[in-house]
């Protein structure tokens, strides 16, 4: 988890995220989803596990969705499944958390990054044909393609997909942050080949655990996918037709996000109003996030940037505003990953935005008056008066 600065000891700090403040709400209705799964029993993959798929699709508009473990499951199952292997480039974010180019490396194939667009934080498809290049002349076959919805809002599919198309790429969406969002009027969850959701806690839509899925409308990548997530099973238990794993999501949690997918669209349209709130009081004093046109985010994260962040950060922290930064390093600078190829004029956005980035409180509990704390402590810690932030959030 990202680190956070400090806060205040005092009742009614704000909460950066605030999972018990929607268990309030959702309150005997959980309990009851947990209990009917003590009492039948079936604690792996019992029933609530295909009720939940059914949900999810009827969500999204998807055909199919498998759920898994953990997104970074949905990310290696989807990859597994497309036979993506050694020689094989996949282009991923230098932006982002470490899941999608840890997927690609766990099946053999190489993570070639690309630079992202300061506007969005998200992959830039004019880095994108340059990364393409710069794969095959290292003796690389191109074979897929990881944008990450970063904060929650889509990649710009609308341009990424016609260089996958045209380069025969796998589009697989890495959409850990953001299922709910939109694009174009279609949903995250058919906005690529595939699409990997994860359902961690702290997610827009979590669990109580781990938990994920891997969402298509191609009938057999979902039939290997519901084979790999259980040691490649074919017809019975052990009938074992392809190397799988144990990418199971329990029935467990299962149920709990039965519950919480009913009042998500409600807790979608209170984020989003923490976010317009936010982008009226906060503009002139940070670079505030603008979803892309005809995207609708469903903001994970709200991600301003702001100049000697970690000063400000800390400010904030006094003031009791939880913050977190995400993320302080690109991927090419991590220890684990600064060994891959990047195009060779570099990856300069992705470096500056890692220096600039400040995600601020934001969930669909946060009310005014806590919003209008976060509002005048970013305007003191940045040296500005906040009472016309406050004014503009009106």
């Amino acid at each position: 988890m990202p680190r956070t600065a400090p806060l205040a000891t005092a009742p009614g700090a704000i909460r950066f995220v605030d999972l018990q403040a929607q268990r309030r709400r959702l309150g005997a209705r959980l309990d009851r989803a947990m209990a009917a799964v003590l009492d039948h029993g079936a604690f792996i993959m019992g029933p609530e596990v295909a009720e939940l798929e059914g949900r999810l699709a009827a969500f999204c508009g998807a055909r199919h969705v498998v759920t898994c473990a953990s997104g970074t499951t949905a990310l290696h199952m989807a990859l597994m499944a497309k036979g993506i292997g050694r020689g094989d480039a996949v282009f991923v974010p230098a932006f982002t958390f470490c899941a999608p180019a840890e997927a690609v490396v766990l099946v053999g194939a190489t993570p070639v990054f690309v630079d992202v667009r300061e506007d969005s934080f998200n992959l830039d498809p004019a880095g994108l044909a340059a990364a393409i290049e710069t794969a095959r002349a290292g003796g690389l076959r191109p074979a897929a393609v990881v944008p990450v919805d970063l904060f929650g809002q889509p990649a710009d599919y609308r341009a990424i997909a016609p260089i996958a198309a045209a380069n025969r790429l796998f589009l697989l969406a890495d959409a850990a942050q953001s299922f709910g969002a939109g694009l174009a009027g279609r949903g995250v969850g058919t906005l690529g080949d595939a699409t990997a959701v994860s359902f961690y806690p702290s997610k827009p839509l979590g669990c109580y655990g781990d938990g994920g899925a891997v969402l298509t409308d191609d009938d057999d990548l979902a039939a290997r996918l519901r084979s790999l997530r259980v040691h490649g099973q074919g017809a019975d238990r052990y009938d074992n037709v392809r190397i799988g794993l144990n990418g199971r999501l329990d029935t467990l949690q299962a149920a709990v996000l039965i519950e919480k997918l009913a009042i998500f669209p409600d807790e979608i349209a209170a984020r989003r109003r923490v976010a317009d709130r936010y982008a009226a009081a906060l503009a002139g004093l940070a670079t505030v996030p603008r979803p892309i046109d005809g995207a609708a985010s469903v903001w994970a994260q709200y991600t301003v940037l702001v100049d000697d962040r970690d000063a400000v950060a800390a400010r904030l922290g006094v003031a009791g505003v939880p913050t977190a930064v995400h993320y302080r390093l690109p991927l090419h600078r991590q220890p684990a990953y600064r060994d891959f190829p990047a195009p060779p004029g570099g990856l300069p956005v992705a470096e500056r935005l890692a220096g600039r980035v400040l995600s601020l409180p934001i969930h669909a509990y946060l009310d005014a008056d806590a919003q209008d704390r976060v509002i005048d402590a970013l305007g003191d810690a940045l040296g500005s008066g906040h009472s016309a932030a406050r004014a503009r959030a009106r």
